[in-house]
């Protein structure tokens, strides 16, 4: 094998390992036992555990489920604690989640407007066409249905149908 080779080689296992050596990251996570000592360890934490957090690698935030009295003594002893901090997203999971759900909520409102939209344009366009067949029953002009003349009765009801159709369409 001469030189290039390897060199090529060496230069392929050593990405490989640093690749490897990434995925590898094990999950690390911080918590505070009952007598106030800070743990870190690759272990999840107990259930009853108040206040953990993951280190190391981003994840969505925990909820603890506790009701808001029992945070509200919490904080009072702990000032400068995480609860004071504005309620933003804090990992990139949740922003993305965010981001879609506005982004989903954006497309139900165009479909909703464009659906709006057509249906006052159909509105529109039925008034126009009653109102031109209305002025044309009006008038004297024959109309003719089949092959026979409108009779005047007819005439008559198709005009009461389309005033109707005006009233519902032309608002």
């Amino acid at each position: 094998m001469n030189t290039f080779a390897r060199q090529s080689c060496c230069l392929a296992l050593s990405s490989a390992l640093l690749i490897c050596c990434g995925l590898v990251q094990a999950q690390t996570y911080q918590w505070k036992d009952a007598s106030g000592k800070t743990i870190i360890s690759d272990t999840p934490p107990p259930s009853n555990v108040q206040k953990k957090r993951s280190v190391g690698v981003q994840q969505p935030k925990l909820t603890t489920g506790t009701p808001a009295s029992e945070t509200d003594e919490n904080n009072t002893e702990k000032e400068g604690s995480s609860a004071a901090q504005p309620s933003t997203p804090a990992t990139m999971a949740e922003k993305d989640l965010e981001f879609r759900k506005r982004q989903q909520e954006a497309k139900e409102k165009a479909d909703k407007e464009a659906k709006e939209a057509a249906a006052t344009r159909a509105r529109r366009d039925n008034c126009d066409r009653a109102r031109a067949n209305y002025r044309m029953l009006q008038s004297d002009i024959p109309v003719i249905v089949g092959d026979k003349d409108m009779s005047q009765k007819q005439r008559q009801q198709e005009m009461e149908r389309t005033r109707r159709i005006m009233q519902e369409s032309c608002k």
